[in-house]
C-alpha cells in the first residue's frame, strides 16, 4: 500500500490550531501575571492604608482627643479628619462632634427605655380595643409595629440586626426609647439605619445620646418631622449648587422634571447609609460630623458628579432607580475626589448665605408664588 498523504490543508489546520492553542496559553499566562501584579498592588495599598490608619490613630488618641476643643478646628486636624477617622476612635469623635446640647445622660436613657419596655408589655397584653386615649394609643402602636418591621429591613445582609442577632435588641431599645423621649417626632422610617450605624460605633447609651442630638439638628428635624416648607428650602438651596457645579446634568434632570426630593429624601433620611456601602457611608458621616448639614448636600453633588456620564444617558425611571441603590463598587477615593471638586460657593455666597436668601425669597414668595420652588 502506498503512503497516505495528508492533504496540505489539514497540516496547515493542525499547525494553526497549535498556534492558536499556544497563543491562548500565552494569553492566560499574561493574564495570570497581570492578576498577580494586581493582587500584589492591592495588598501593598491595603498594607499602606492600614499603616496610615494606625499612625492616624496614635495622633487622634495622644494629641487630638485630649485637647479636643483647641485642636478640632485646626487645619491639620481638619485635613486628617477628611481622610477618614480610624475605626477605633470614630465613635468617640462622632460623639464629641455631634455634641450633647440636649444634656441627655445615660440615666435619662434608662428612664425612657424602661418606659418603652412598659409600653411594649402593655402593647402585647392588651389589644387595641382598649382605646382609652383615642388616637395616640393607635399611633404609638403603629410606630411600635413600624419599628419591628423596619429593624428587619435594616442592613439585611448584616444579620447582626435581625431577630436573634446580637444587636437586634439594642436597636429596638434605642428606637423605642426615642419614641418615648420625643413623641412629637415619633418613629419615622429611615431612623433605624441611623441608629444602626451609631450602634456599630458606640456603646448603647452613647449611641442613644448621639442619635437624639443628631436628629435634633435643624436639617434632620425638618426631614423627620416632614416639615414641607423647610424641606423645600433645602431642596431649593441644593439646586442652586447643583446648577452651579453640574449645569449639563442639572438641565437633563430639569428636562425630565426630576426634582431633588426623588433622590435626596432617602439620602438625607438615612444619611447615605442605605444607598452607599457601609464603610463608605461611615466616611461620609466622618466629614458630616466635621462640616455639618452642608456636607450632606455636597456629598449628593459628589455622587451626581461621579456618575454624571451614566446619568446623562438615562431617563427618569432609570435615574431614580440608579440613585436609590448606588453601585456596590463605588470607592471612597473616587467619591471623595468628586466631593472635593464640588464648589460650595455660588458667586461669592456660601451654603448658609444661599440658604438664608432662599428662606427670604420664599417668605416674600408666599405673598406671590415663589420662583425658587417652580421646579
Amino acid at each position: 500500500m502506498g503512503t497516505i498523504n495528508l492533504p496540505a490543508k489539514s497540516v496547515e489546520e493542525a499547525l494553526r490550531h497549535r498556534q492558536e492553542y499556544d497563543e491562548m496559553v500565552a494569553e492566560a499566562k499574561k493574564r495570570e501575571i497581570k492578576e498577580a501584579h494586581k493582587r500584589k498592588r492591592i495588598m501593598k495599598e491595603r498594607f499602606k492604608q492600614e499603616e496610615n490608619i494606625a499612625s492616624a490613630m496614635v495622633i487622634w488618641i495622644n494629641e487630638i482627643l485630649p485637647n479636643w476643643e483647641v485642636m478640632r478646628s485646626t487645619r491639620r486636624v481638619r485635613e486628617l479628619w477628611w481622610q477618614g477617622l480610624p475605626p477605633s476612635v470614630r465613635g468617640k469623635v462622632w460623639s464629641l462632634a455631634v455634641g450633647n446640647e440636649l444634656n441627655i445622660t445615660p440615666e435619662l436613657y434608662e428612664i425612657f427605655l424602661s418606659r418603652a419596655k412598659e409600653r411594649w408589655k402593655s402593647f402585647s397584653e392588651t389589644s387595641s380595643e382598649n382605646d382609652t386615649e383615642g388616637v395616640s394609643v393607635a399611633d404609638r402602636e403603629a410606630s411600635l409595629e413600624l419599628i419591628k418591621l423596619d429593624i428587619s429591613r435594616t442592613f439585611p445582609s448584616l444579620y447582626i440586626f435581625q431577630k436573634g442577632g446580637p444587636y437586634h435588641d439594642v436597636l429596638h431599645s434605642i428606637l423605642g426609647a426615642y419614641t418615648c423621649y420625643r413623641p412629637d417626632v415619633g418613629y419615622v422610617q429611615g431612623m433605624s439605619f441611623i441608629a444602626a450605624v451609631l450602634i456599630l460605633n458606640l456603646e448603647e447609651a452613647d449611641a442613644f445620646i448621639a442619635f437624639a442630638n443628631l436628629l435634633n439638628k435643624p436639617c434632620q428635624l425638618a426631614f423627620f418631622r416632614v416639615d414641607h416648607s423647610m424641606m423645600l428650602k433645602y431642596f431649593a438651596t441644593f439646586e442652586v449648587f447643583f446648577e452651579e457645579n453640574l449645569s449639563k446634568l442639572f438641565l437633563h434632570f430639569k428636562s425630565y422634571s426630576l426634582t431633588p426630593d426623588i433622590y435626596l429624601i432617602d439620602w438625607i433620611f438615612t444619611l447615605y447609609s442605605r444607598s452607599l456601602p457601609l464603610d463608605l457611608a461611615c466616611r461620609v458621616w466622618d466629614v458630616f460630623c466635621r462640616d455639618g448639614e452642608e456636607f450632606l448636600f455636597r456629598t449628593g453633588l459628589g455622587i451626581l458628579r461621579l456618575y454624571e456620564d451614566i446619568l446623562l444617558q438615562m431617563d427618569f425611571i432609570h435615574i431614580a432607580q440608579f440613585l436609590t441603590k448606588l453601585p456596590e463598587d463605588i470607592t471612597s477615593e473616587k467619591l471623595f475626589s468628586c466631593i472635593a471638586a464640588i464648589q460650595m460657593q455660588n458667586s461669592t455666597k456660601k451654603w448658609t448665605q444661599v440658604f438664608a436668601s432662599v428662606m427670604k425669597d420664599i417668605k416674600e414668595g408666599d405673598k406671590n408664588s415663589s420662583p425658587a420652588l417652580k421646579s
